[in-house]
């Protein structure tokens, strides 16, 4: 039979020897391999005892952010959830009510703001892309589970406390840029 290609191959038929034959050299070395991991440090740690240092870059469980007054940030624009590669965001936007001012920052807010972390791949898309500052990731675990229900986050679970002395820190995400923007409080953005 003649190639239609010049590529041809020459394969070697080489007897195997004795040793060869019986395996036993490949086991020995398998098992050399296996029993030296034995004596080695483990790479494993003991959670929740222990836990391990997280970068400063680390991106964990979202955050709806207040203002100084209390204020829910999040005006329901939507450039988070366009950002969202994963389509992991969702909400509804409604317009504020007489009497709501206490509540909402601005005159529309999400009345539905729901995250499935089950998609979420934790970019940070969404924390660049908010305007008003209101989603910031976080250092926390989100904790797993069996269940894929709990998974879906809406505002109950991403609103940072009224409680200001048990508000998230979330200076660290910000860069220094930011941070001396929001000094000045003659932008109406930061009053």
């Amino acid at each position: 039979m003649q190639l239609t290609s010049n590529r041809s191959k020459l394969v070697s038929n080489k007897k195997m020897n004795f040793w060869e034959l019986i395996y036993l050299p490949a086991i020995l070395n398998g098992m050399r391999i296996t029993f030296s991991h034995l004596f080695r440090k483990k790479a494993t740690i003991r959670y929740p005892e222990k836990t391990r240092e997280f970068a400063e870059i680390y991106r964990g469980q979202h955050v709806l952010k207040r203002d100084d007054e209390g204020r829910e940030r999040c005006t329901a624009c939507g450039l988070c959830a366009v950002a969202c590669p994963a389509e992991a965001i969702t909400m509804v936007a409604e317009e504020r009510k007489p009497g709501e001012e206490p509540l909402y920052r601005e005159e529309k807010y999400a009345s539905l703001y729901e995250i499935n972390m089950l998609r979420c791949i934790f970019c940070g898309l969404c924390e660049e892309a908010c305007p008003k500052e209101a989603i910031f990731l976080t250092k926390r675990i989100v904790a797993s589970d069996y269940e894929r229900d709990g998974f879906i986050f809406g505002k109950e679970k991403l609103l940072e406390p009224l409680d200001p002395d048990k508000r998230i820190d979330v200076s660290r995400r910000q860069t220094n840029a930011v941070i001396e923007f929001k000094k000045d409080k003659t932008k109406k953005h930061n009053r």
